[in-house]
């Protein structure tokens, strides 16, 4: 039995995508039902964990640099500990294992994105007896959905519907930490999204590494269109997912824009580059024009839907016809948001063998140059927001200002309103209201609330 962690305060610090967050969310409900309490900051902090991702260099570096860095920060006053408690866990603890203990030697507990369920008995052991404990499976013999849960919002949750990765995209370590796809039941998915609407969420957000391949090892076809149908059957107000891989976007699935009215008008497909050449070394699976007869699909299907995609420059031989090729992609489509990357190399992917003579320069400029036509194309596109009635989820107060509300639109803008005279902010947390749109900037819309739904 794992002991108790009553009087023990725990922050955990999540690096990544949103199945780490997920992820951290159900590590923080293992820790409250055992009685831990979390808290903010380190400082506050008996115990430190951190959940993270490798799939870009700048994690691993982020991650040293704050695990050097507690070295030197006082355990708080009234701790019932000798020494503060590191772990880390995620796609790095699957991926380096004991390694980390060697180069960090003030690190406590390793845990790997398989087992995040035997954290509580890892911390356990390490409190006990002062030793570095480790534990990093080879593949999952549960879904995380089996453990409890903490989560950051009351009106929002995440619902893996699969984990691993099939693809093997050859510069993505992903594969490698997060093992083979693997599907839920259809009726598991089901079951925890209608005791979430009954709990009063609003929205959900399907997680999936490749959610459009859902289903293939359990039923031999993908069903994700059964499994959006399902879910919007349980009465959740907003559905959204990630993420898509163009190879498996059906057109069962596309026609769900056009029909469901729970599924937001807000679509992440990451296309990584333009370039028929880069795409095939990136082992992809789909061509340029495939991709764009996706996106003309799913236009004719929902004309107003907002996309986004990700984008890697400089991917080992990319010319700089390739980038132009990714660069016109990027000004024919549209997109209302891009995540762009400079490509990082992974050791282990087969993308990590390819010699690159291009100059870091060159990479940087085109970059830059990217980087140019997405804020534009953002900038434009929400020009036509202006003067619309827009029902918003309100997620709380602005970061830079605490009498401005922050909430996203249906096709996931960031939507900023001033609060109403008299009313508090955290009485609109989770709510729905319909904000006139008077203002639109590259990142965000502005305006005022007109009515709460």
């Amino acid at each position: 039995m794992t002991r108790s962690f009553d009087g023990l305060t725990y922050c955990v610090h999540t690096f990544g995508c949103q199945m780490n967050k997920h992820d951290s969310e159900r590590i923080a409900g293992m820790l409250d039902g055992l009685g831990g309490s979390m808290v903010e900051t380190i400082e506050e902090a008996d115990i430190v964990i951190f959940v993270t991702c490798c799939v870009r260099e700048a994690a691993d570096v982020r991650l040293y640099g704050q695990v050097s860095s507690i070295k030197n920060t006082p355990l708080r006053e009234g701790s019932p500990l000798k020494k503060r408690i590191l772990a880390v866990g995620g796609c790095i603890g699957q991926r380096d294992g004991e390694k980390l203990t060697e180069q960090m030697k003030h690190l406590d507990v390793v845990f790997g994105t398989h087992n995040i369920g035997a954290l509580p008995a890892l911390l356990a052991a390490t409190i006990e007896d002062g030793n570095h404990h480790i534990e990093v499976l080879d593949s999952a013999t549960d879904f995380p959905t089996n453990l409890p849960i903490t989560r950051e919002h009351s009106w929002a949750a995440w619902v893996p519907i699969t984990i691993g990765c099939n693809n093997f995209c050859s510069y993505c370590i992903v594969p490698y930490v997060r093992g083979r796809e693997k599907s839920r039941p259809i009726e598991d998915i089901v079951a925890e999204v209608q005791a979430y609407v009954n709990a009063g969420v609003k929205e959900v957000t399907l997680l999936g590494q490749n959610v459009n391949s859902y289903g293939r090892d359990l039923y031999g076809e993908p069903r994700f269109a059964q499994v959006l149908d399902a879910i919007d059957a349980t009465g959740v107000e907003r559905i959204r997912f990630a993420t898509s891989h163009p190879k498996d976007l059906t057109d069962e699935v596309i026609e769900k824009f056009g029909t469901l009215k729970s599924l937001m008008p807000y679509l992440h497909l990451p296309v990584q580059s333009g370039s028929n050449r880069i795409l095939d070394a990136m082992n992809r699976r789909y061509t340029r024009e495939h991709y764009l007869e996706l996106i003309e699909k799913v236009r004719k299907v929902c004309p107003d839907i907002a996309l986004s995609t990700d984008v890697i420059v400089g991917f080992p031989g990319e010319t700089e016809e390739d980038f132009q090729d990714t660069k016109s992609l990027i000004e024919q489509v549209g997109y209302n948001q891009v995540f762009t990357f400079i490509y990082s190399k992974r050791e282990g992917t087969p993308a990590a063998k390819i010699d690159d003579p291009t100059p870091r320069e060159v990479i940087q400029r085109r970059f830059d140059s990217l980087v140019d036509v997405v804020q534009n194309n953002a900038y434009t596109l929400n020009q036509p927001e202006v003067g619309k009635t827009l029902p918003v989820l309100v997620e709380g107060v602005s970061k830079r200002d605490g009498f401005i509300l922050a909430g996203k639109s249906p096709k996931n803008q960031t939507v900023h309103a001033p609060i109403p005279e008299g009313i508090s902010p955290e009485s609109l947390e989770g709510t729905m209201v319909n904000v006139h749109i008077t203002g639109a900037k590259t990142w965000y819309l502005s305006g005022e609330i007109v009515s709460e739904l």
